[in-house]
């Protein structure tokens, strides 16, 4: 990781790790409509994150078996990106914020990344629950700066329950409300403007 001030291709940039990038009405690729991804990385060779609000309907337990047991509600499997869906990420909630923690990668705060190869048992103490990414979203070193700067995302700080909402499907216009301003009016925006 690099700290802010770091020059990048000859720009300062500051990460933007454990941020939310939510998506604005002008975002037009059907695979971030209205998502709101949580980046758990952000350098010099490109930004990862996972979107947080599109849950399927397979439970945790069926595809991870014993790590279902500690998977907040709802305790099934999200779509984290169009990227590798073959391949999992789980983001954990420590009860402790900066709370060391064998296979936990601190993301910011509370929440980190978690190495699924570890016993899930061993982790039952240190966290209050978990989710699991199918697959992530990706960018090349600049794209989303890039993308940023179009106007496609809004960078917003991230609250240590946005990841595990119980209503995931909410969590969009939740975001933006509570910044007030325009950014909650944009809330209100209707998913086809042609119906309106």
């Amino acid at each position: 990781m690099f700290g802010e001030g770091q020059a990048i291709g000859g720009r300062s940039m500051k990460s933007m790790t454990g941020q939310l990038l939510v998506a604005t009405p002008a975002l037009k690729d059907p695979n971030f409509d209205r998502t709101v991804v949580l980046l758990v990385a952000h350098e010099p060779g490109g930004a990862l994150g996972v979107v947080l609000n599109r849950a399927t309907e397979v439970p945790v337990s069926e595809v991870l078996g014993a790590w279902g047991g500690l998977a907040r509600d709802p305790a099934v499997l999200f779509e984290g990106g169009p990227v590798q869906p073959e391949s999992a990420i789980c983001l954990a909630r420590m009860r402790t914020p900066n709370q060391r923690v064998k296979g936990i990668h601190q993301v910011t705060g509370t929440v980190g990344t978690v190495d699924l190869s570890v016993d899930p048992e061993r982790l039952r103490d240190a966290v209050t629950g978990i989710r699991v990414f199918a697959g992530y979203s990706g960018w090349s070193p600049g794209q989303v700066e890039e993308e940023i700067a179009r106007g496609s995302w809004f960078v917003i700080d991230a609250l240590p329950g946005d990841a595990f909402v119980e209503r995931p499907d909410d969590l969009w216009a939740m975001v933006l409300r509570r910044q007030g301003g325009i950014m909650a009016a944009v809330a209100h925006f209707p998913p086809d403007v042609q119906l309106n």
